[in-house]
């Protein structure tokens, strides 16, 4: 279950959050945690919505009036997105980087395959020691030993 699907009726959500459900109504009608709505207008909270529920709870005890809890969510969610936004664009980035004339360098995967990297980066090597011992032969085949003397 992803944490954005909303799954509680505002009884569980608000027994979550430790709260009285009307509270949460209270909320949804000041916008400071607006949960979706079914077909029949019921609300449907996530677990992010129970976890700004909490957080609205703890500002709230700390003093801080609704309003400015309200900015302070709003500068929240505005950050989350920013870096959601700033990744997406690194993505990008790196995409374009690796994809740019001249800029690509190819090495041997490891099923054989041909693999692009990074300009500046090395392939990494490796650390497998791979053991051989020859197959004795025949002792007819065999080239006479060393070890024992001649003519014996």
């Amino acid at each position: 279950m992803d944490e954005n699907t909303p799954v509680f009726a505002i009884a569980v959500a608000a027994d979550l959050a430790g709260m009285h459900p009307q509270t949460l109504r209270q909320y949804d009608r000041l916008g400071l945690v607006r949960p979706t709505r079914t077909a029949g207008k019921s609300r449907r909270y996530s677990m992010r919505d129970v976890v700004q529920l909490r957080e609205v709870a703890r500002l709230s005890s700390e003093g801080v009036s609704l309003e400015g809890i309200a900015r302070i969510l709003q500068l929240e969610n505005q950050v989350q997105s920013l870096s959601q936004r700033v990744r997406e664009l690194e993505s990008a980035l790196a995409d374009e980087l690796l994809n740019r004339p001249g800029r690509r360098v190819f090495a041997a995967g490891l099923e054989g395959d041909v693999v692009t990297l990074r300009h500046g980066t090395r392939a990494q090597r490796r650390t497998e020691v791979v053991v051989w011992r020859p197959v004795p032969r025949p002792r007819d085949e065999a080239a006479p030993d060393d070890d024992e003397p001649d003519g014996l």
